[in-house]
């Protein structure tokens, strides 16, 4: 296991629990000639839970590809909304302050998340700030937008075809209308939103695949560029989906995307 930093010095990190580590970041980073381009990894799990294989092998996978990775172990239930999207925010801003030290390019900062990570991953795209010059915190005066999205079988809206597990979990039982609102990321698109790379299965049964077709066709209103692929059936939270004759395509699909996006 990689070294673990905390997001914020005066947090005492979780020690046990779906919490466990909770707020860090975990890098995995490459060596030689860079500055390499960076992805922070958020595992899904309804926001109740940080699921293992949605974090450290795709970390890996990305390595392989010749990008460094960090995982991000952000707040989950019985935190709510701001609190994990604060811990997203932070990484990506923590990274960047990091980047000279870390062999990145602090230009080249994506965020990858599967279902309820992907939520997480989708909101840090549509609901970041350009940091606070004047903070006395160095790290909060830099910007928290990724460069790009990319977003595995995700959560996006909390409307209509929301996954009630997440939705609750991250904004209470009975939650605010304007809340409901804001936090459906396909109403929060603007032209300066993030280039976006999306994948899921027709037939999943847990996220309906309406999340990354509202999403995607909110991208395309704003003229966003995003890459779309739906595969016809697969269960949900395949992962890198190794043993699936189809949906195992989205890493290569998605390495020719991120190739597109200099990355």
């Amino acid at each position: 296991m990689t070294e673990i930093f905390p997001l914020w010095n005066d947090i005492n990190l979780e020690v046990s629990g779906p919490n466990e580590n909770a707020p860090s970041i975990q890098p995995f980073l490459l060596e030689g000639t860079g500055p390499f381009s960076v992805i922070i990894v958020a595992a899904g799990g309804a926001y109740a839970r940080r699921a293992e294989h949605e974090a450290y092998p795709v970390a890996k996978w990305l390595n392989s590809i010749g990008i460094s990775s960090v995982v991000l172990n952000y707040r989950v239930a019985p935190y709510k909304h701001p609190i994990p999207l604060n811990d997203a925010k932070r990484a990506i801003r923590m990274v960047r302050s990091l980047a000279g030290d870390w062999n990145l390019d602090p230009n080249r900062v994506g965020i990858l998340g599967f279902s309820a990570g992907g939520h997480l991953a989708s909101s840090a795209g549509t609901h970041y700030d350009l940091g606070n010059p004047e903070a006395e915190d160095p790290v909060e005066r830099y910007s928290s937008r990724p460069d790009l999205m990319i977003l595995c079988y995700p959560v996006i809206t909390m409307g209509e075809f929301a996954h009630e597990g997440s939705r609750t979990n991250l904004l209470g039982e009975y939650p605010d209308a304007e809340l409901v609102e804001l936090l459906s990321n396909e109403k929060q698109i603007t032209g300066e939103t993030p280039p976006a790379f999306l994948w899921h299965t027709a037939d999943d049964a847990s996220v309906p695949v309406e999340n990354s077709l509202l999403f995607a066709a909110g991208l395309g209103r704003h003229r966003v560029p995003f890459d779309l692929h739906i595969f016809e059936s697969g269960r949900h939270g395949l992962g890198l989906a190794e043993e699936h004759p189809e949906a195992s395509e989205w890493t290569r699909l998605c390495e020719k995307w991120l190739r597109k996006q200099n990355f």
